[in-house]
């Protein structure tokens, strides 16, 4: 084996350790979630058009007043805040896999929208946002002679 001053016989990466940390804290939470669960809550799922963008995300549990959505530029946030569970000296928790307190997702859209043409629809446990693109920012069909 060649050996420099620059490199000992015994080199150690320096990003090991922190790779075994990431390594462990994904089995951890992996270990938290339940299993055939999204690693990234609330699901969602987007589609757009050329005039706007739908998304829907699986809220299950909540009510209009437990989510906030705003948007900025080309971001969507959704804040969902869960109840906090019963506690008491009178309870024995088996299991607790719901989420509870706050969680914040937020997403890139494909394209700048308008927020005064926002609509959000919560039903079901489903939310629905259809946004629609600005007139400026929609593509233009050029003909062509």
């Amino acid at each position: 084996m060649l050996q420099t001053a620059f490199f000992p016989l015994s080199y150690s990466d320096p990003f090991a350790e922190m790779r075994r940390m990431q390594s462990a804290m994904n089995r951890l939470l992996d270990g938290a979630r339940q299993p055939g669960l999204a690693a990234i809550y609330p699901a969602v799922n987007f589609w757009a058009g050329e005039d706007s963008i739908v998304m829907t995300a699986e809220l299950p549990g909540l009510t209009v007043q437990d989510i906030e959505l705003t948007v900025k530029d080309m971001m969507l946030s959704i804040r969902v805040t869960y109840p906090e569970p019963e506690t008491g000296d009178d309870i024995t928790w088996h299991r607790h896999e719901r989420a509870d307190g706050s969680l914040l997702r937020s997403l890139e859209l494909p394209f700048r929208v308008d927020p005064e043409h926002i609509d959000a629809r919560f039903q079901n446990g489903i939310l629905t946002v259809e946004m629609q693109r600005p007139e400026d920012d929609k593509p233009k069909h050029i003909q062509i002679k």
